[in-house]
């Protein structure tokens, strides 16, 4: 399976799945979830501590990822939205969630449209016809189409007034 990053605004990608979800639920499998990972401090931060402060503090970041993918999962490929959320220093007390599954809206609301993180965009494609699917589903979603068959359409003239 061949990755690429995915040049689109993730609001824009996830305002339209939502709409896309809600007119045709069955069109697309949607998975999300998050966890949070402990990390030993960097080097240089918190660098005013002494050694035994340093081990007692770790730096926590949320891991969010939505993975998109077609209802047949003989198309080939899949988009994954990833949001790194870095918490910063913590008291390391042990404790750290596991994985949380969420639904759309909980990963909209909490990292995409509050702006929380960094958010990434990867394409997972299974070969040049599943490459092309995903380059026109991103065609689709850059230009907020949700009909399908939209784009052969052509804009209806006005009406003339009568002089």
């Amino acid at each position: 399976m061949e990755s690429y990053p995915v040049d689109i605004d993730p609001a824009q990608l996830l305002r339209w799945l939502k709409a896309e979800n809600e007119a045709a639920p069955e069109t697309f499998r949607i998975t999300a979830g998050r966890s949070q990972e402990r990390r030993a401090l960097a080097a240089g931060n918190e660098a005013h501590l002494g050694d035994e402060e340093r081990e007692d503090l770790s730096e926590i970041a949320t891991v969010a990822t939505l993975e998109i993918a077609p209802a047949y999962a003989h198309e080939g490929w899949l988009l994954k939205v990833m949001v790194e959320d870095e918490l910063g220093p913590q008291l390391a007390d042990g404790s750290a969630d596991g994985e949380q599954a969420i639904d759309l809206g909980t990963f909209y609301s909490e990292y995409i449209r509050s702006g929380r993180g960094i958010a990434n965009i990867v394409a997972e494609v299974e070969g040049p016809a599943a490459r092309h699917h995903v380059n026109r589903l991103l065609a689709t979603i850059e230009k907020n189409r949700h009909v399908p068959g939209a784009d052969k359409r052509q804009p209806r003239k006005a009406p003339r007034s009568p002089r």
